[in-house]
This record gives structure tokens, sequence and C-alpha cells, in this order.
């Protein structure tokens, strides 16, 4: 399956993207307009202009107050903590002004009581400003770098002074970090920008800064190549010339989850879709460091974490016993029950990933993660219940997992069909088919043996699994010999409806399973009878030597056809009854169209039976045994089943002994027991049917059937 997208999420980029820059957007330093607004809101405007025209002044007035540019930058900066205030700041202008002072526009060495430290302190709050401001949206990202900002925050980067004076050292790491989080923020989604960082010289600096002491900075220098690294390729392979990975792989090894998190997004942005990097990293020894951030406290650490397990664990690797064996699948199955559902999509990824191995398969059946997967198909949300189906279909690979399948309930997990997307469903069905293609031989003893001998939870569950995956000809041994039926029927008997619907499936599944190869449902033969006399003498007095009278009407029919035809004419002529002699017979409760159908049948062998007269045809093969007929009745009769009339139809097929009828009924019941069970009647319906349920599953079943043909998947 394809690498889920990685997500590129820093501190400072996950702030709010919804503003837009307006059309009518100045980028000019002084607003000269306004429109009606309240009191507040007018303060702030005039606050910031106040700010922005400060900051210019630098470069205007000679005599300018170094002081209140500090005040200025350091107010704008407090004021771009507050989402709903960036883009007052951006209409007035401040941006041009605030990239200037990326680079100082003094000498360092400064005079008087102003110490070195205030210059790096502007620096500071300018690059805050600046990072702040590109968080909120990408129109504002390009108003930044358009105004020429990549060239100083790069320098800004490659700042190294020796600290003097009280809290030098705090401004000027600072002021490095925040050019790190303008990079950030800047290059967020916009490829173009990654690219002009790297042509500034942008790479160097930030790779030799995740050695800086400052753990800070360390951090936001891997922020920050997470960010360019993140889809460009070219970043990527500069990243990796220039040595970050020995440097990130120690990073991973930090105590500090802000910095080891920063440091797996990087190393994961690295690997993505870049075989060749990942191989480099594995060299570089992330394996067993990435493997113990899966316990980390973090959750965007365990989700990078478990998405770089996925990654070194892909199909052409050959790691994936080496991730087991270091200990990776305890914590991702811990992680399928995480609050966060993106840490669960990526374990579940990971687990696929490592489940096309047989002994991880065995390992990770072995830790639970069977049940916890299966749970996750109960998850609404399509691309974790894809990952938790396809990490299923590697472990129904091994035999060994079948029967943890079965025990956990996973075949009716798997056949409820709760599935968002078309790719899982088709997923679901070629796990069932592996599994189907394992129930045999030693597998299928194990089951056996589990019928007979777990508690009833577990030897229902193996009797459900079993009439969906067993193959026909082992149908008598499991459900007549190992008494599988008796579950089934249990269940259908006393359980929830849910129950009774998992039973009724099952049932129906095996009763077309096992008539599979001799359809009852078909439409019968005509009979084998000794004679025909034909079509032309039915009804026809040539050698007639009977006459039936049926509502006054005369029927002219012929004894030898009519006693070989069925034992009642039989005993009728040739026996003692007062017919056996008479040349007229009369024949009540029989309507004319009925009784010369009949007698065409015994003539001909066949008929076509209408259904409006295929209930009372019925009734008279059964007074006549006339079984040839009959089956064709019931066949007819079968047809015109439906939710609305199936009481009725049993009880016809029960009161005349129709079986074929009966049991049609009853396969009709079992298919469609969902929509039927809605109905008032139907519980105490379906109790009354049982026996006849039990009765056709074990007459079929006692049938020899044919093997079914191996299923390839």
């Amino acid at each position: 399956m394809e690498n889920p997208k990685r997500q590129r999420t820093t501190r400072l980029a996950a702030r709010n993207l919804k503003r837009k820059l307006s059309p009518n957007t100045d980028v000019a330093p002084i607003v000269t307009q306004f429109i009606d607004v309240d009191d507040e809101h007018l303060d702030l405007v005039v606050a910031i202009r106040r700010h922005v025209e400060v900051l210019y002044s630098c470069f205007s007035d000679p005599d300018f107050d170094r002081e209140a540019v500090n005040e200025a930058a350091a107010d704008i900066a407090d004021l771009a903590k507050i989402d709903e205030n960036v883009e007052i700041i951006v209409e007035n202008g401040a941006i041009p002004a605030l990239v200037k002072y990326l680079e100082c526009p003094w000498p360092l060495e400064v005079g008087g009581d102003v110490p070195n430290s205030c210059d790096h302190k502007l620096e500071r709050d300018c690059a805050i400003a600046l990072g702040l401001i590109a968080a909120i949206q990408p129109g504002y990202q390009q108003l930044i770098v358009d105004a020429g900002a990549i060239v100083p925050t790069v320098k800004l980067l490659k700042r190294r002074v020796i600290c003097g004076g009280p809290g030098g050292c705090m401004f000027v790491n600072a002021a490095i970090r925040r050019a790190a989080d303008i990079i950030t923020n800047i290059a967020h989604d916009n490829p173009r920008i990654k690219t002009n960082i790297r042509v500034e010289g942008g790479i160097p600096p930030l790779v030799e800064l995740l050695n800086f002491p400052d753990v800070k900075v360390q951090r936001a220098a891997a922020g920050a190549l997470r960010t360019i690294s993140f889809r460009n390729d070219e970043n990527k392979t500069q990243i990796v010339e220039l040595n970050a990975l020995p440097t990130l792989v120690l990073m991973l090894q930090s105590k500090d989850s802000s910095v080891h998190g920063e440091a797996i997004g990087a190393i994961g942005n690295l690997v993505h879709s870049s075989p060749d990097i990942k191989k480099e990293v594995i060299r570089a020894g992330a394996l067993q460091p990435v493997i113990s951030l899966l316990s980390s406290t973090c959750l965007e650490t365990q989700r990078e974490a478990a998405l770089l397990i996925g990654q070194f664990a892909a199909p052409d690797s050959d790691c994936k016993v080496h991730i087991a064996q270091r200990g990776a699948i305890t914590p991702l199955i811990k992680m399928l029950e995480s609050s966060d559902e993106q840490v669960v999509e990526m374990s579940a990824f990971a687990l696929g990933r490592l489940a096309q191995d047989a002994h991880n398969q065995a390992g990770i059946a072995h830790r639970g993660g069977i049940i916890s997967l299966l749970n996750l198909l109960d998850v609404k949300t399509g691309s974790v219940q894809h990952n938790a189906a396809f990490a299923l279909y590697g472990l129904a690979d091994n035999e060994e997992n079948v029967a943890d399948f079965v025990k956990a309930g996973g075949i009716q997990k798997l056949q409820d069909d709760n599935f968002s997307v078309q790719p899982t469903r088709d997923c679901v069905v070629r796990t069932l088919k592996r599994l189907q293609n394992k129930i045999h031989g030693p597998v299928l003893n194990q089951l056996l043996y589990l019928m007979r001998t777990a508690e009833k939870t577990i030897q229902i569950r193996i009797a459900l699994a079993l009439a969906h995956l067993c193959d026909p000809k082992d149908g008598k041994l499991i459900f007549i010999d190992n008494n599988g039926v008796e579950f089934l029927l249990e269940l259908l008997y006393f359980s929830s409806i849910k129950q009774q619907r998992y039973s009724s499936s099952a049932l129906y599944e095996l009763a077309k399973k096992a008539t599979s190869f001799a359809p009852e449902d078909s439409a019968p033969s005509s009979p084998t009878q000794q004679v025909f006399l034909g079509e032309e003498f039915v009804n026809n007095p040539t050698l007639s030597d009977v006459t039936f009278l049926i509502g006054g009407k005369q029927f002219y029919a012929h004894k030898i056809c009519l006693v070989a035809s069925s034992d009642i004419f039989r005993a009728m002529f040739d026996g003692l009854y007062k017919e056996r002699n008479a040349q007229n017979v009369e024949i009540p409760n029989i309507r004319w169209e009925v009784f010369e159908l009949m007698m065409r049948f015994i003539y001909s062998g066949r008929i076509n039976i209408t259904k409006h007269l295929a209930k009372d045809l019925l009734v008279a093969a059964d007074q006549y045994l006339l079984q040839g007929l009959k089956r064709q009745c019931e066949y007819t009769i079968s047809q015109e089943i439906c939710l609305d009339n199936i009481p009725e139809m049993y009880e016809l097929a029960d009161t005349f002994n129709a079986t074929a009828l009966r049991r049609a009924c009853t396969l009709f019941v079992l298919e469609h027991f969902t929509k039927l069970s809605s109905q008032l009647w139907f519980a105490k319906f379906v109790k009354q049917i049982i026996p006849e349920i039990r009765s056709y599953i074990t007459d079929i079943l006692t049938r020899p059937v044919e093997a079914s043909p191996p299923t390839v998947v």
C-alpha cells in the first residue's frame, strides 16, 4: 500500500491560516484612510501606525531614538501574538520595516549606555514578529519574501558573536532561533520559497545549528530543516550531503520531547519517498532510537515514529524482523488504543508493513494485535479502517493466526461490512479468502478441538466462522459429527437480534454451500413413469374405460395410464374399492381446470403450471400422491415467496407435507432474516421453524458432496 501523506507540523506553523490578504492591501508604510471602526480598533490602528513610524524613523532621522525603535519592535512582536492583530499590522506596512531590522542598521559597537545586547534584542523581536505574521496565511509569506527577508535571515542564522553584557547570549541565541522560525513559517507549503532558501544559502547554516550549544536553537534549526525538506528533493539531497543525519539521529535520543519531536519530523520528511536516504538513515543508527520514541509521551512524536517504522519496513526492506526483534511490536499495538486518531492510523500502518513477514505475523497476533486491529474496523475514519484492514490481511497469511481470528469474532467483524471506502471492502474480501483457504488439515483440527473443549462463546464463534469458510465436504464432520449445527440453532433460539442474524447468515451460507452441487430450487424434471399415453388421449373417449364426473362435466380417462401414475389410482381400480368396476367416478372438491391439468400431467409428464392454479394443483397432487406433479407445483409456488407471505407459504407447505416448498421457505427466512426480524410475528415464527431448519441442514449435510475447487488469493 502507498505511504500515508506526511504532514509538516510545527508550533508556529500550526496557527490559524484562515485569513486572506485583502486584494486592495497596500504595502506602503503609512495608512492614510480609515473605515468606520469602533474606538478600541481605532486605538489599535493608531498604536500600530505609531510603532511603524518609529521603525522607519531610523532610516530618515539622524537623531532617532534607538530605545524607541527597540520598544516599537517589541510591541509589534507582542501584538502579532494575537492572530486578529496581524492583518492590521500588515496593512499598516510593518513587514518592510521589520525586514530591514533583521540586518542591524547601525554598528554593533555602540557608545553610551546602550549595551550590545539591545541590537540582538531588536533583531530577535523583528524576527518574532515576522515569524508570527508568516504563520497566518500564505499571502503574508510572500510579502515577507518580496520584502527581501531571506538574505538577512540567512545572515542572522550565521551570527556568531562573543556575548557581552547581561543577557547577551540569551538575546543573540534568541535572534538566531527566531530566524530559524522565520524560515520555517515562510517556507510552509510553499515549494518556490523552499527553493529560494536553498539558493540563498540557507541550508548550510541550519545544518550547522544542529550542533549549537543552545538546545532551543537546535530545535528551531531541526524544525526549519523539517519544513524545507518536505517534498523538495534538492533540499533533501543537500541536507544529507552536509552530513546532517548523524546529528539528527543523536537528537532523537534527547530527553526533551520538543527536540526529539522536531528531529524525528525532519528525518521523516527526508526519508519520505526517498529510498536511498532511508538506507542512509538506517546506517546512521536511527532504528533503535526511533523504536524507543514509540513510547514517547508526545503524541506527534509517536505518530512520526510509527510512520518511520512503517517506511523502514517497506516491502523491499529486509529489516522487518530486526524491527520486531528490537521491540517495536508491543508499543505499536499499545498505540492502537491511543486517543489520537493519527497515532492509531500510523501504528496500524506500521503493523501492516511488519505483518508482511511470517514471524512478525505470529508475534503481532501473540501480543493481542488481532483484537485491537479488529476493533479499529468500527472507526468511521476511512484511512484508519483501511490501515487496520491491510494489517489484518497480512496477519491472515499465517496459519497460526487463523484460530485467533476466529476466537476473537473476527470473521463476523469482517463480514459486517461497515467500511467507508471500496478499497477497504476489497481488502476485507481478500482477507476472508485467505482465511477460507486455510480451513483444512491442522487448522481445521485445531478449530474442531476448540469447538469441543472451549467455552461456549468460543464454540459459537467457531461454528459461525466455519459455516462461511469450510469446504462443503467437511460440513458433516463439523456440523453433524461435532455438533456445530446445534450451536447455530441455539444462537438462533436464545440470542439477541444481532446474534440471530449472525446465526441465520451462517445457516444460510451452510445450506447454500451444501446444495451448490445439487440445487433443490431448480425446476424438477418429468417423473419416471412406465406409461405415458400422450396428450392426444387427454379427455379422449377413444379406448376410454372410465369417465370422471367433475362438477357435472365428463372427463374421459384410461385406467392403464392412471394405475401406472399413482398408488391412489392403483388402489382405486385394482383394489376392493367401489370405483374398480364403475364406469363413472365422481370426483368432488376439485375444479375442472385443476383436474384437467392433473390429468394432462399424468398423460404427458409435463405441463405449464400457472401461479394462480399452483396451490390448488398442489392440493390435488398431494391427495393423489402424484409426487412429480407435487414437486413441480412446489417449485412454481416457491417462486412467489416474499416477505409478505412467508407465514402463509410455510403453513401451506406444512399442511400438505410439501417438503421442497417448506425448505424453500426455510431458506428464504435464513436469507432475509434481517428484513423479516422487524415483523412482530417473526420471533415466534422463527422458534416454530427451528426443527425444520435442523432437519433441513442435517439432510443436506449427510448427502455426499464434491470437494470445492481451491481458491487462489
